[in-house]
């Protein structure tokens, strides 16, 4: 068995790579051109691996890990570890860091090769197919999203400047009325081009939400962990779906507080020798995501589920309303993961 670190960057990557014994058996960097990287694993499985033998390959996480994946498995990778980077050292250099991605790897090789976590390495799942998928396209939803209210900001501030604003046939925007008077309002030069802009800009996003919505609709429709995640309420397709992508394999938390744990919704805390024990806030790990849709469900689980919104005014009482909602949203992932755990739906 070998042991091979890689740094990756997008023109590069810088490898070290150990036998069983630890030693380093060969170290440069390669070009991430198709052809050299290619030859580079062709020379690998031919020179260094006899007939039978594999290899363990790790690497840190970033934004296009996806290729590399793919093709150590192609090259006959027994496993890929994908871990969190550590903090910036003073002392950096690609072959420092492939070297101590090697080392880290042949040192905890067996826990590794287990499946076991160790202590002060945060391991990173590989998705399946699927649930990356789901995650781009629900990430897309968000952007498109975020894109709409800023046009619709835009364009209610125009009308705030010249004060036509109660002018607007509907008190909500963006409707069809509204939108077919501002198509007809006279505004000076500039203005009347920015609003042609802004609208023609509202109708593309209009059109592109609406694609991106059917998508995942049909998306969720053949997702069991969704269909179950659609029983909550204030739940719809595109929450279900999201939550249910950035879950994935439930059975990969050992215990309910876990998956509350991997979205950052537990407490922080940094005590030492005889310092007051005290717990901070939240620790923000994860996916911002999941957290921000599930602040989004609390707002309708509360309206509808009598035991849960009891126990949130007791926290409220003793904690305040931010304190309480982020302990909803706690209890929620604790709540997701026994839905899913054992196949129920919301009670």
């Amino acid at each position: 068995m070998l042991y091979l670190g890689i740094d990756q960057h997008a023109r590069q990557i810088t490898i070290s790579l150990r036998d069983d014994q630890g030693d380093v058996l060969q170290a440069r960097q390669v070009s991430t051109q198709p052809k050299k990287i290619n030859d580079f694993f062709q020379r690998l499985t031919r020179e260094r691996l006899s007939k039978g033998e594999s290899f363990v390959a790790v690497l840190e996480v970033c934004g296009f890990n996806d290729w590399l994946i793919r093709m150590l498995r192609d090259y006959r990778c027994e496993k890929v570890i994908l871990i969190q980077p550590d903090d910036r050292k003073k002392r950096k250099t690609d072959r420092r860091d492939a070297a101590a991605l090697s080392e880290l790897l042949w040192v905890n090789r067996t826990r590794l090769l287990q499946g076991k976590p160790v202590r002060g390495l945060r391991q990173v799942d590989i998705a399946c197919t699927v649930d990356q998928e789901n995650r781009r396209l629900t990430t897309l939803r968000r952007d498109a999203g975020h894109v709409r209210t800023r046009i619709v900001n835009k364009i209610k501030h125009m009308l705030r400047r010249h004060n036509l604003y109660w002018d607007m046939p509907t008190k909500n925007f963006p409707t069809k009325r509204a939108i077919a008077w501002l198509k007809k309002l006279v505004l000076p030069a500039i203005d009347q081009l920015e609003m042609n802009h802004l609208l023609a800009d509202l109708e593309h996003i209009e059109q592109r939400i609406q694609e991106l919505e059917t998508t995942i609709a049909e998306r969720c429709a053949t997702s069991e962990d969704a269909a179950i995640l659609l029983t909550m309420p204030g739940v719809a397709a595109y929450t279900a779906t999201s939550l249910a992508c950035r879950v994935g394999r439930v059975q990969r938390f050992p215990r309910s507080h876990s998956l509350a744990n991997y979205w950052g919704l537990t407490p922080g805390c940094r005590n030492s020798g005889e310092n007051q024990q005290r717990l901070g806030s939240i620790t923000k790990a994860g996916s911002g995501t999941a957290r921000w849709l599930l602040a989004q469900v609390t707002q309708h689980v509360l309206r509808k589920d009598r035991a849960l919104r009891e126990w949130y005014k007791r926290i409220k009482r003793r904690r305040g309303a931010s304190i309480a909602r982020v302990a909803v949203m706690r209890k929620l992932a604790t709540i997701i993961w026994h839905m899913l755990t054992k196949r129920k739906a919301y009670d």
